[in-house]
């Protein structure tokens, strides 16, 4: 259930109802890589080019309030490694009460649908959308579907785990993309929340746009798109295409141009 302190932060998370969110907590879970070493520069550059909000884990807090221009700031509450024995095991890394105090204005939080995890990571979503509410903060689920025998790709999958992040309480999900628009339609209609998707392992320039405007023509609400923009050789250009399309309705080739983007053949 929404109150007036959610949906003032959702509006400082997005634009309209639509959302650019750059996630950079993947220090925890694969180390400094490239665009996060210098996170203060990314997160400038992110922004400068059109990003609603960014996202990290909560010590990252103090390195990002001076750099965002103004945006949103999502703190991430769980987390993995890639060297530990089972990156599907998230497990708790935060607060929403720490979130508050770092100066959150949402908190996200990542579920595996389908995994050997998935029922603690009900009990701790479900946990973390009730702590918000009393707080009047917004959660953004990042619901997946991992695990055994799942497609992470398959849209009755996703459309599975898109509704059950609204059945337990979240205020926005994050889901991976099926694959093109027409299939990702279902996904978006098995919610009555704003549904973003995750970028995933960095493609083209075009790959990337004409994702993001398979999701948007799919009825989606924009991205949380991490390493495809903060690992990008310039962050701020491509985060500029990004927004091109999801503010601006833009085509795949007006967003790369107006971004100074080349268009690959």
């Amino acid at each position: 259930m929404t109150t007036t302190g959610i949906d003032a932060r959702l509006d400082r998370i997005g634009t309209d109802g639509s959302y650019v969110i750059v996630p950079m907590d993947h220090g925890l879970t694969m180390g400094a890589v490239q665009g996060l070493k210098d996170i203060e520069s990314t997160i400038d550059g992110v922004t400068s080019g059109g990003a609603d909000a960014v996202l990290t884990q909560k010590g990252v807090a103090p390195r990002v309030h001076d750099n965002k221009n103004d945006q949103g700031y999502i703190v991430h509450l769980n987390g993995s490694t890639t060297i530990g024995p089972d990156e599907s095991d998230k497990r708790m890394t935060g607060t929403v009460e720490e979130a508050v105090r770092v100066g959150a204005d949402a908190v996200s939080f990542h579920i595996n649908v389908g995994s050997d995890h998935e029922p603690d990571q009900i009990t701790q979503l479900s946990e973390v959308t009730a702590a918000a509410e009393r707080l009047g903060m917004p959660v953004l689920a990042m619901a997946y579907a991992r695990g055994p025998g799942v497609d992470p790709e398959d849209p009755e999958a996703l459309g599975h785990a898109v509704r059950l992040a609204e059945e337990v309480g979240a205020d926005i999900v994050k889901t991976g993309y099926s694959g093109d628009a027409e299939s990702f339609q279902h996904v978006v209609e098995s919610t009555r929340l704003p549904v973003v998707i995750a970028g995933g392992s960095k493609g083209t320039d075009r790959q990337t746009i004409e994702m993001v405007r398979g999701v948007m023509d799919a009825g989606g609400a924009g991205v949380s798109m991490g390493r495809s923009i903060f690992q990008h050789e310039n962050p701020e250009a491509i985060a500029r295409a990004v927004a091109g399309v999801v503010h601006d309705d833009l085509s795949t080739e007006d967003a790369l141009a107006e971004a100074g983007l080349a268009i690959e053949a």
